[in-house]
């Protein structure tokens, strides 16, 4: 049964998501704020995060950053929870490292539709799959993008990517210089039921390329396609 863990300081709403996910099948596990969100996450495992962005002591931001530079929880889904509904601030939350961005008030079967799809995409078939082959690693010039761990290393050194990033560039690193329109990068990474804009592609494509800046060709490694899309290329650089 997949935990769910829920971090809202609304009670009735805290109690609306909970009543839905266990209908659903779902285990939910609930905080009224941040630090004891903090707290569950490090403690429960949980399978996915459904954070709000306005929690007392400690502000859904900060959890969600804290939760991504941790060892511990940085591969747990988030879905985030606002009642801001402007650009800025979903760019904002998917650049702390939330994987989904729901504004209120919202639908409980879309959320927990949100929810199925983020555990879809974070399921284990395809590393499963890929541990049996003996193909749990998959070696790209100065890279190695561990299948099983979800982790992405350059020279024995993990460069701590998000899940939606290590999803995206371990989809476009097993095709390399194949050209993906951003349309079908959407797609398969956050889900055909995804409500979402297809621009959330371009932010997390700027933050790989940001965060293996510092590798030989690092920045190049995702090479944009006017027009088009993005393709991983195929002359990835070895460490010198």
């Amino acid at each position: 049964m997949p935990r769910i863990l829920v971090v809202e300081d609304e009670k009735n709403i805290l109690e609306l998501v909970r009543y839905n996910l266990e209908r659903e099948g779902y285990q939910a596990i609930t905080a009224l704020d941040g630090v004891q969100g903090l707290e569950l996450a490090q403690s429960q495992d949980p399978d996915l995060i459904v954070l709000d962005v306005m929690l007392p002591e400690m502000n859904g931001l900060e959890v969600c950053q804290k939760l991504r530079h941790s060892a511990q929880t940085k591969n747990i889904p988030i879905v985030m929870l606002s009642a801001r509904a402007e650009e800025l601030d979903r760019v904002r939350g998917l650049e702390m490292g939330a994987d989904d961005y729901v504004t209120k008030p919202f639908s409980p079967r879309e959320l927990v539709a949100r929810i199925n799809a983020r555990l879809r995409s974070a399921g284990c078939g395809e590393k499963r799959k890929a541990k049996e082959s003996g193909q749990a690693h998959l070696r790209l010039g100065c890279i190695t993008i561990d299948e099983e761990r979800l982790n992405v290393y350059a020279n024995g050194i993990n460069q701590e990517l998000t899940l939606k990033e290590f999803e995206l560039l371990r989809f476009m690193a097993s095709r390399p210089g194949m050209v993906f329109p951003r349309e079908q990068l959407f797609n398969q990474i956050w889900g055909f039921d995804h409500t979402g804009d297809s621009r959330i592609v371009d932010v997390h494509v700027r933050l790989i390329r940001q965060k293996l800046g510092h590798l030989p060709g690092g920045e190049q490694m995702i090479e944009p396609v006017r027009g088009v899309g993005y393709r991983f290329k195929t002359n990835v650089p070895k460490m010198g």
